[in-house]
């Protein structure tokens, strides 16, 4: 009997794929961080930022076009905030959805408003504010590290290639302000932060089964990591991404030269996923040989998708069985570079990265 071979998963990278999506292999454009999708049933978006703030706290900020778990709506725009405080407690709020008059986004560069919300910038410098009952938050974010991608940003699926996911990292380190106001308290911080933009047609969870995704800055190094498993029917093909940048330029992102390995692996107790303690992505370039190594720490979100479901949506999904996740980690990194096998250079600082898991534990 003969077997159906997978579909076909794969980073758009030819001169072809980068012609059809308008985009150009060397350059980004500021309306590549504006709206791409135009809010219809079956399209998502998003866009994100996080930081680590001076004063031991991380705080992350969304803008959503809908809820990326259920795409199957028109536009429903909301943002949320979740900070992580030195003293070990967090605030996770969320604005209402806003749509029809309450919601505009520019194509032309990211300029994203919902209700009384803004999230704007040029692709350097960016001012984000959010507010909501338990906490406003005034941000601005300067690139250190031009915007950058891999190879198109498109993660192309089948065989026309009609399905896709795309990100772009607008910012892949700047520097933060911000201005937070927690009741009657105000918090002024300043510190390191990062800002991607996300969009598809596609449920993620019909194309994608897991994966990481982290960056953070060890000494003059700026990293992302990301390493990608697609859902069975394209053969739980992975996609491996990888930047480095050394005082604000980068110097290695080719995605075929890194291999990335997870050890120590246990099953997280709440959400049954297999967690790796340790995540290693090595980097070969002719004689330079790069190890980045992720250490965790701390797990400080854990998210069961099966808990934003409610009615009979929810039901069904446990019948299914449906046991999405996502994680959230601190811990740290080390960037480490040998010339000719020799050890040359060593940094390391702390970072923040994450798994998202949204079919069922596949673990090779």
């Amino acid at each position: 009997r003969m077997t159906k071979s997978p579909a076909p998963a794969r980073l758009g990278s030819s001169p072809e794929q980068y012609r059809k999506l308008g985009i150009s292999p060397d350059r980004i454009e500021p309306f590549e961080d504006g709206m791409r999708t135009d809010g219809r049933k079956g399209d998502f978006e998003w866009w994100y930022f996080d930081a680590h703030l001076d004063d031991g706290s991380k705080l992350v900020i969304t803008f959503y076009t809908k809820d990326c778990n259920q795409t199957d709506t028109s536009l429903a725009p909301y943002a949320d905030i979740v900070l992580d405080r030195p003293d070990g407690t967090t605030i996770n709020a969320k604005t209402s959805v806003f749509d029809g008059d309450g919601f505009s986004a520019s194509t032309e560069q990211c300029d994203v408003k919902i209700g009384p919300n803004r999230f704007a910038g040029d692709l350097h410098t960016y001012t984000i504010h959010i507010e909501t009952d338990e906490i406003t938050a005034d941000v601005t974010l300067t690139g250190v590290v031009p915007a950058w991608r891999p190879r198109t940003g498109h993660f192309l699926f089948e065989e026309d290639e009609h399905l896709y996911f795309a990100w772009l990292p607008s910012v892949p380190q700047g520097h933060v302000d911000a201005t937070l106001h927690i009741g009657d308290e105000v918090v002024k911080a300043s510190g390191v932060g990062y800002h991607d933009h996300n969009w598809g047609n596609v449920s993620m969870m019909d194309v994608i089964n897991n994966w990481y995704w982290g960056r953070g800055q060890a000494g003059p190094y700026t990293v992302i990591a990301c390493y990608l498993t697609a859902e069975a029917r394209y053969g739980f093909t992975e996609l491996p991404i990888y930047m480095l940048a050394k005082n604000g330029t980068i110097i290695a992102d080719d995605n075929t030269k890194v291999q990335f390995t997870p050890a120590e692996s246990s099953h997280d107790p709440e959400t049954g996923k297999p967690v790796a303690d340790l995540l290693t992505y090595s980097y070969t370039d002719g004689d330079t040989h790069d190890v980045i190594t992720w250490r965790r720490h701390r797990t400080i979100l854990r998210d069961k998708f099966i808990d934003d479901i409610s009615g009979v949506k929810h039901f069904l999904a446990m019948l299914m069985g449906f046991d999405g996740a996502y994680l959230r980690f601190t811990g740290e990194l080390s960037i480490e570079r040998y010339e000719d096998g020799v050890s040359v250079e060593r940094a390391a600082g702390e970072a923040i990265w994450e798994l998202m898991y949204f079919g069922k534990n596949h673990e090779a």
